[in-house]
């Protein structure tokens, strides 16, 4: 099964099968305390880290995308990007119009890091800073397409971020709701289209449940377990962890497809998060390297240096 967001009214004859039992299909990131968490996540992770200068430097983008939020919240009418039958994300990063207010966004973002900023992250904020319309759609829409280049590597994570901002607050202002339909495909973000950062193993009344969370829209959608979140092949899968067996990260490899995607128990620990865990663990990526696979998924502060095939 597929999943697609149609209008809410459409829904309402169903909404009694939304009963004990149900598996939501998509869970909407809650923006009130997704960024605040994320930053805390990545500061107590930097603590005696090998990565830690960097941890921290992730950790401060992501208050800034706090602060942003909430200084410059969007206001759109999004009511007419549902359409019944349509077969593509309703916010889709290959044909959705993006508007200024995501250079606005990324703008707000190097305002609020420059203060604090030194060397090599001063001088990329101050060259983003003087970068043209043009040339910040062209590394936007770069980024987007999977289309990366070392020498932007630099800039990719502050344009991620707020590309990454603007996205998430028009999930949030989406009028309608997830249903789980025939289809395929289910490696992409059913709201924009994007893949995924990590996969989330969850506690609470979704336990033991997997949601693969987006690394653009922060939205998390429902994948049954035991099969591959990228070519949904299930008998050729295999679960590598660096400690034991009740390791709280795994990394979930497909000899069909040969890649892999990392898997976050909340079980084994309460705080786990889909972006931070994911990137204070690279040493299971270099693991996973070594043995022959490639990443399935893209972490918002580590892009790869040449596009992905």
């Amino acid at each position: 099964m597929s999943i697609r967001i149609v209008p809410q009214e459409q829904l309402e004859q169903n909404e009694k099968s939304m009963q004990e039992g149900h598996i939501p299909p998509l869970l909407f990131a809650n923006l009130k305390s997704l960024y605040s968490s994320r930053a805390e996540r990545l500061r107590q992770l930097a603590a005696d880290h090998p990565l830690g200068d960097y941890l921290t430097f992730a950790a401060s983008v992501v208050e800034a995308q706090q602060k942003v939020l909430h200084d410059h919240p969007l206001q759109r009418d999004l009511s007419d990007v549902l359409k019944p039958s349509g077969e593509r994300p309703p916010l889709d990063i290959a044909v959705f119009p993006r508007d200024a207010h995501w250079h606005t966004l990324l703008h707000a973002l190097i305002e609020e890091m420059k203060p604090d900023a030194s060397g090599q992250v001063l001088a990329t904020l101050e060259n983003l800073e003087k970068a043209s319309e043009q040339e910040l759609e062209e590394q936007a829409t770069a980024l987007l397409h999977h289309e990366f280049r070392a020498e932007n590597n630099d800039k990719a994570p502050f344009i991620w971020a707020a590309l990454s901002l603007y996205w998430a607050q028009m999930a949030s202002l989406l009028p309608g709701k997830a249903r789980a339909v025939p289809g395929e495909h289910r490696q992409f973000c059913p709201v924009c289209g994007s893949i995924p950062v990590s996969g989330v193993v969850q506690l609470g009344t979704s336990s033991g449940l997997r949601y693969l969370h987006c690394n653009l829209c922060e939205s998390e959608w429902h994948m049954v377990r035991v099969k591959c979140s990228n070519c949904e092949e299930s008998s050729a899968l295999n679960y590598w962890s660096l400690d034991s067996e009740n390791a709280a990260i795994k990394a979930e490899s497909c000899d069909h497809c040969g890649t892999y995607l990392k898997l976050l128990y909340q079980e084994k620990d309460h705080h786990v998060e889909a972006v931070a865990d994911d990137l204070a663990s690279l040493v299971l990526d270099v693991k996973m390297e070594e043995e022959g696979f490639s990443r399935s998924s893209i972490n918002p502060f580590l892009f790869p240096e040449s596009s992905i095939e």
